[in-house]
């Protein structure tokens, strides 16, 4: 059907894979996703290595309806699509939610042998996403070979920010070697941007908040500071990701485990899980009565806040905020919060907005825009 036919938008993690398809006039006519539980290494959201005493139970194999790999689940996804009277042959295109694209790939295109080879040098970048990211876009080349695809970066609407910003006060050699903030969570401001009720705030504060979390700086339209670094590991506190650490604080966890172990503890046992002992899911800890889940959400809303003020600084000053994700949208007592130990910046309850994420249509959208070129 060429142009004029739907676009299917993967987003790929370890442990699952979110699709959604869309129409040629950017309308969703399916969404769904497919959780994937393969072996250890991607374990379903908050299914930790190591569980804490009070983190109970333990994941299955496989989920229920769920798959044993990257491959079995975008043969459910496909099968899905065929079900809804969507067949194969119908789709224009595919267009994937990249995690990393490094220094270079700044923008939305059509993936090639260069781009994959590019996206592949970006694994020790973002060695927890771009294997994943990989793993999509591969297999379904070999589900579906004629399939055009495109990808768009979580790492693209920061490059926007300034070297002052990005670079971290290291050697230069080790900067020549790609050690700098990239920031994440871009397609998700850019949708942010593009669905902001107009005109846009020239100094916009925006919260993505949900497992993962982000904040940023958004001066007339374009990133400028954002919290997130030379990974998603970085800045607010987020469901198992511990958020800014010491350096020196890392170096001991790896040298009293090992650098795969610190990994795995700061990236799946850590944050919201880590402080609570209990889950890594704002919904169960808000309906919690124990003290570590209330330290918690504490610990969350104090540094969303704390990291803003350097992120104000950046701007100059602040006109309005925005939240997006699962927990900026649906946690109005997350927001309050926030929001109250952000009253010293004088912001009025008319300049904070509240922004569906609608990351798959930004996505489908790029590709649409390169596929008309």
């Amino acid at each position: 059907m060429g142009e004029t036919g739907p676009v299917l938008v993967i987003n790929a993690g370890s442990s699952s894979i979110k699709y959604a398809v869309f129409d040629g006039a950017l309308e969703e006519i399916l969404a769904g996703s497919v959780e994937i539980c393969p072996e250890d290494s991607a374990r379903p959201r908050g299914c930790a290595k190591r569980p804490p005493v009070r983190a109970a139970g333990r994941c299955p194999a496989v989920p229920p309806d769920g798959a044993s790999g990257h491959g079995q689940a975008l043969e459910i996804i496909l099968g899905r699509l065929g079900q809804s009277g969507i067949p194969l042959a119908s789709l224009a295109a595919a267009a994937h939610r990249v995690v990393h694209g490094g220094a270079r790939l700044t923008a939305p295109c059509r993936i090639t042998p260069e781009t994959l080879a590019e996206i592949r040098a970006c694994i020790p970048l973002a060695p927890l996403h771009n294997p994943a990211n990989l793993a999509a876009i591969e297999t379904l080349a070999a589900l579906a070979p004629d399939l055009p695809q495109f990808a768009n970066f979580d790492t693209a609407f920061h490059a926007t920010n300034p070297p002052v910003a990005t670079a971290y006060a290291i050697p230069q050699d080790w900067r020549d070697a790609g050690l700098r903030r990239y920031g994440f969570h871009g397609t998700s401001f850019q949708a942010l941007v593009e669905n902001y009720p107009k005109p846009l705030p020239a100094r916009l504060l925006a919260f993505h908040l949900g497992n993962g979390a982000s904040a940023c700086a958004i001066e007339n339209g374009k990133s400028v500071a954002t919290t997130m670094g030379y990974s998603p590991l970085d800045g607010l506190t987020m469901g198992t990701r511990s958020g800014q650490l010491d350096p020196a604080a890392t170096l001991r966890i790896a040298a009293e485990t090992s650098p795969e172990e610190a990994l795995d503890i700061l990236n799946r046992r850590s944050g919201l899980l880590g402080l609570s002992g209990e889950s890594p899911d704002m919904r169960t800890l808000l309906a919690s009565d124990s003290p570590d889940a209330r330290f918690a959400i504490d610990h969350f809303c104090y540094w969303a806040a704390r990291h803003a003020g350097a992120l104000i600084a950046a701007m100059g000053g602040i006109d309005a905020i925005a939240f997006t994700g699962g927990i900026g949208e649906n946690a109005p007592e997350i927001r309050d919060r926030i929001v109250k130990l952000l009253a010293w910046t004088g912001v009025s309850p008319q300049d904070i907005a509240i922004i569906p994420a609608r990351e798959e249509r930004q996505i489908a959208a790029g590709a649409m825009a390169l596929m008309r070129k």
